[in-house]
């Protein structure tokens, strides 16, 4: 009899199968023992029917494929192991990739920062510690002198010698400069800025990048430049190489008895720089803001006066004293009446002036507290204001008291200026007219230049436009614009919106758009006013091809230059952002938002003396509106791109006409 030896019950009884069972997700092949028969005796003859043949075939096929499929899943499992870990690898290489170019950057920052530790930013060391030899009384002040001159002459020298002279004490210092040999002296001058501001220390308008933009290149061409800053609470020190504490005392005069102070010195952006901090009147510079308190006039009365006192006692003997604004303009007087007596009489004075805006009138009497007379200077052809006689101008008396005084303004004729820009300057303005000079501001041409510029994905310039082209691209694709070449971009960096300039600015969009232009606004969100405005205005452009960002960074407001055809302009006298000069370098023609700007509505003007960029600007793009643009683009795009070639070329930075027009100023006040 046979006995079959079943698995299950669900299961029917037959020879060795393989079964699947589909109700599990990961059901898997299952081998059943084979059924055996047996005889009556329990006995196994160990032989196979001819029925179970082909089921021994089978379970022989189904064990291959079973083993077929375990090797490829083991393959799949493998690779997928492989490529886990060469992404990683990817991932890691891309981690160490940015790490290098951040370190990089944070290098190149620091060597920006610090001047590269070059010979310059060692000889303005070396030069402030002289200062503090004479502060400290070990030193004369002919003595101090004659060292100033050998390492002026030196700078090479001096930093191979000296490199390491933050380590050394004043008296190592003074033995080695003592034994250094004296070399023949260049023709450069010593300028000394007495300011309030600087840039990237103190920034809240356009004098900041005005006196680093300047300082820096004059400094390039051979010229020793330092600063004199009030020491605010608010101070980026960060960007301050090797502040240090001067070690001695330093007094200044003011209402009627002298008042402590401490001298800090230090390096920024290779320029030698000193700042004051009051030590009985602490609270002057601890203040939130930097303007527009009751007691300003006192503020910068005291550092003014509390500057001449420090150059004074330290023995420097500058070819220039260059002053800015009504802040530090009370110099002039005091400089004339006080300190030409005291060892600086080969000293001149040049004010530079911002804007005719802010004067500061006040009463007469507190002219004393800086030590000058009232009664000699409260008068009209001296610091007695034209308007309110019964108040002195301090802006006028530095105009008065000052050898030359340059206006910057990059658009203005001196002659507009005086008649219609000067605030109730004019009659002093007009007498004193012979020593007036314009001047434009620039733009830093190391960090702005398209064919150099590390922001950008592709660099190019006059030669090979090439990179313009991707750069457009680059911007429409970040802007979520239709990336197409052909498209004319117009881009506008709003700095400050009124409501009849939004509405104008409206329609200009509405008409342009209709013949297929595109354009990117950029705005500020950290102004309430601006940022509503143009949320207001993105609502009603929603289904146009414009764009806006409210959140910029440093690299997309250079991409916003090199990828725009168009750059609309809010004035083309842009002194704290230098929209149009940088729109010029990057091939983008700077168009005004509105052509009725004031800049041109004096074409009758035959007063010639107006400034380079001004003449370039009135010939080229200066009375063309954006129509009239994107009409000339369409219909005569070879004298268009020709008119854009020409722009890249033309340099206006700080290094060419601002630069020249300084010098110029610099000479004449020497020749005096």
């Amino acid at each position: 009899m046979l006995m079959a030896t079943l698995i299950s019950p669900a299961i029917p009884s037959s020879p060795s199968h393989r079964f699947f069972f589909p109700t599990t997700p990961y059901a898997k092949f299952v081998k059943l023992p084979a059924l055996r028969c047996v005889s009556s005796g329990g006995h196994d003859n160990g032989e196979m029917s001819p029925e179970q043949s082909p089921n021994v075939e089978l379970e022989m096929k189904n064990n291959g494929i079973w083993r077929l499929f375990k090797e490829a899943q083991q393959n799949i499992l493998y690779l997928n192991k492989q490529r886990l870990k060469a992404v990683e690898e990817l991932n890691k290489a891309n981690r160490e990739k940015q790490l290098l170019l951040d370190k990089v950057d944070e290098l190149e920052n620091e060597n920006r920062r610090a001047g590269g530790k070059d010979n310059l930013a060692l000889c303005w060391e070396v030069l402030l510690r002289i200062d503090s030899l004479v502060l400290g009384e070990m030193i004369s002040i002919a003595e101090a002198s004659d060292l100033r001159r050998i390492v002026i002459d030196r700078k090479v020298s001096v930093a191979d010698l000296f490199s390491d002279m933050l380590e050394k004490r004043d008296a190592e210092l003074l033995a080695e400069l003592r034994h250094f040999s004296e070399g023949s002296r260049k023709k450069g001058y010593h300028i000394i800025h007495i300011c309030t501001e600087m840039e990237p220390l103190v920034s809240v308008g356009p004098l900041a990048p005005y006196i680093t933009g300047l300082s820096c290149v004059l400094q390039r061409k051979g010229h020793l430049v330092e600063v004199i800053l009030p020491k605010y609470a608010s101070l980026d020190l960060d960007e301050v190489q090797g502040l240090r504490e001067v070690e001695a005392e330093s007094y200044s005069y003011f209402n009627g008895q002298l008042h402590g102070n401490k001298i800090w010195t230090g390096v920024v952006y290779g320029i030698g720089v000193t700042f004051i901090q009051p030590l009985y009147f602490s609270s002057f510079f601890s203040r939130d803001s930097i303007y527009d308190y009751p007691d300003d006039f006192e503020r910068f009365t005291y550092f003014s006066r509390a500057s001449l006192d420090y150059i004074a006692k330290s023995g420097k003997q500058p070819d220039v004293l260059h002053l800015h604004n009504w802040e530090t303009a009370i110099v002039g007087p005091l400089f004339w009446d006080i300190f030409a007596k005291q060892g600086l009489g080969n000293t001149r004075i040049l004010l530079s002036c911002n804007g005719f805006e802010s004067q500061c009138l006040e009463e007469p009497y507190k002219l004393a507290l800086c030590g000058l007379d009232p009664v000699r200077l409260h008068r009209p052809d001296r610091l007695q204001d034209a308007g309110k006689t019964h108040l002195v101008n301090i802006l006028k008396g530095g105009i008065v008291y000052s050898n030359e005084v340059v206006i910057m303004s990059s658009m203005h004729s001196k002659g507009r200026i005086i008649r219609s820009m000067s605030h109730g300057l004019e009659p002093t303005l007009a007498l004193h007219k012979e020593k007036l000079l314009v001047a434009p501001y620039g733009f830093d041409n190391s960090i702005w230049d398209p064919s150099t510029d590390k922001f950008l994905p592709v660099n190019y310039s006059t030669e090979n436009m090439r990179g313009k082209y991707a750069c457009k691209v680059a911007l429409q694709h970040q802007a979520g614009l239709s990336e197409h070449a052909s498209s004319i971009l117009v881009g506008c960096i709003i700095s400050e919106v009124s409501d009849f300039e939004l509405e104008k600015l409206k329609a200009a969009v509405y008409n342009a758009t209709k013949g297929g232009a595109q354009f990117i606004f950029l705005g500020n969100v950290a102004v309430p006013t601006i940022d509503r405005a143009l949320k207001s205005f993105q609502e009603e452009l929603e289904d146009l091809d414009v764009k806006f960002f409210y959140h910029y960074n440093e690299a997309l407001l250079h991409l916003m230059f090199a990828g725009s055809d168009i750059i609309l302009c809010q004035s083309f006298d842009d002194p704290l952002l230098q929209v149009p000069l940088k729109a010029l370098k990057y091939g983008a023609a700077p168009v005004l938002e509105n052509t009725g700007d004031k800049n041109f509505r004096y074409s009758a003007d035959h007063d010639h003396e107006i400034t380079k960029f001004s003449q370039f600007m009135r010939s080229t793009f200066g009375n063309m509106s954006l129509s009239q643009a994107l009409e000339e683009i369409n219909n005569n795009p070879s004298t268009w791109k020709r008119k854009i070639m020409n722009a890249m070329t033309e340099d206006f930075s700080w290094d060419a006409e601002c630069y020249d027009i300084h010098v110029s100023a610099y000479t004449a006040v020497k020749s005096l």
